[in-house]
């Protein structure tokens, strides 16, 4: 049975190639043709008839299917993805000017329960592997290429889409590592942004583990009775457990850690909310996108008012924690934050 090219790192498949006698310097070339110039076909140049036939019989390129499309008067794009069994995931191209940011998908569905997220109402059902990761953004990138050929730039990748990042940790690690490789995307690192929960096992590895990306903790509130509803595994990986580590990952010029913060109208938007929001981070290197609830079927919290908004952002102020409203894409079609639910269509 084969196994997907995209499965591997480099490392990975160097050691793959050496154990069956082929050119050391392959895997390099592969890299950079299938990623960094990101062809369709075959790799055909100074290649051996032997390694041919090894890549053809052991080694697949297939990618996921896409099931349907939307696209939204803005621009949003929204996929739904179809694996080889059967499961399917959505992915989100994001458009800014002349360029996307992808938000991608680690799993199908997703364990956290978090009540304000759609896909918390699906449950899990599996992890993605990395191939799968990958091919979510492969295949986005093709259909870029044939329906909007002028504008198909890919800059930024947020693991922010169906699933807890954390949770499936290895196979987000392996994608991260093909993203950065020089012979692969060759993307910046702090092009990279991770989205978490808080998912204390995760987050333990991350220091020693993961490649040195962002990282995007879901805060939503620093009151344990509130931040329990919105994030039920609050109540095993308690916040201030959380921070303590968060506040451990190496920052730079560049990388700061992100919080978001969902706001829910009546609920977390209050002048106490944004006051103690502001005192746990203030004097930390820290950034707060604040993000107005998107509605969603079934869902019980509502969008604050522009005025409510900013009465939040401006009681942050006060403690010189920079913070920014992001403002919704893509909700007419359900590709908005917290909106994406696979078996919603």
């Amino acid at each position: 049975m084969k196994t997907s090219f995209f499965q591997y790192t480099l490392p990975e498949l160097e050691v793959l190639f050496k154990e069956n006698n082929l050119v050391p310097g392959l895997p390099g070339k592969l890299f950079n043709w299938h990623y960094k110039l990101q062809n369709v076909g075959p790799y055909e140049e100074d290649i051996s008839k032997g390694a041919k036939e090894f890549i053809s019989q052991n080694l697949s390129f297939d990618l996921p299917e896409i099931d349907t499309v939307h696209e939204s008067a803005d621009r949003t794009v929204k996929f739904l993805f179809k694996f080889q069994d059967g499961k399917k995931v959505e992915t989100v191209l994001i458009p800014s000017k002349k360029k996307y940011g992808i938000c991608l998908s680690s799993q199908v569905g997703c364990a956290m329960k978090c009540s304000f997220c759609h896909t918390g109402l699906q449950g899990l059902e599996r992890h993605l592997q990395t191939h799968e990761i990958l091919g979510q953004f492969l295949a986005a990138k093709q259909w870029l290429v044939k329906n909007r050929p002028q504008d198909s730039h890919i800059a930024t990748i947020v693991f922010m889409g169906q699933g807890e990042p954390l949770h499936n940790f290895d196979a987000v690690k392996g994608a991260c590592e093909i993203f950065i490789t020089r012979q692969g995307f060759s993307m910046s690192m702090e092009k990279i942004t991770i989205s978490t929960a808080g998912y204390l096992p995760g987050l333990e590895r991350w220091k020693a583990e993961m490649p040195d990306v962002n990282i995007a903790l879901s805060l939503h509130s620093t009151f344990k009775e509130k931040r329990d509803e919105l994030i039920p595994i609050n109540k095993a990986y308690p916040l201030d457990k959380v921070l303590e580590i968060v506040n451990q990952i190496p920052k730079t010029k560049k990388r700061f850690v992100i919080y978001e913060y969902l706001l829910a109208k009546g609920f977390n938007d209050t002048y106490e909310d944004a006051k103690s929001l502001g005192e746990t981070l203030q004097g930390k290197r820290a950034f707060v996108n604040i993000i107005p609830f998107n509605p969603f079927p079934g869902s019980k919290y509502q969008r604050p008012t522009r005025e409510e908004i900013d009465m939040f952002k401006a009681e942050l102020d006060e403690f010189n924690v920079p913070s920014l409203v992001r403002f919704t894409k893509g909700d007419d079609i359900l590709a908005a934050c917290g909106q994406l639910n696979s078996k919603a269509l």
